[in-house]
């Protein structure tokens, strides 16, 4: 059985107005990790992503290149504790 993770993500730079949220739930669905992605008003981004333990760190290093228009200059990764919670990727307001 594969370990399961769960992690909250902060993403800065130019992230707002890229399509960093649609690419972000593109790749999720692609590579099949539960959660979340939203603009915060601060201008970051903020994501949640949970599965197996190797398609999240997939999930994280693809959000520190981003979609093509975007620049990401700095991320941020929380681990958090508790099982899973989410059936598919949604983009959250």
């Amino acid at each position: 059985m594969e370990e399961f993770k769960r992690v909250r993500v902060l993403i800065e730079g130019r992230v707002q107005g890229v399509c960093f949220r649609m690419e972000t739930r593109r790749m999720a669905e692609g590579i099949g990790v539960k959660g979340w992605v939203r603009n915060l008003v601060d201008g970051r981004v903020e994501a949640l992503f949970e599965g197996p333990s190797e398609v999240v760190d997939r999930a994280v290093e693809w959000c520190r290149k981003g979609p093509a228009l975007s620049g990401v200059s700095r991320v941020e990764v929380h681990e958090i504790t508790g099982g899973p919670e989410f059936s598919s990727f949604e983009i959250t307001y």
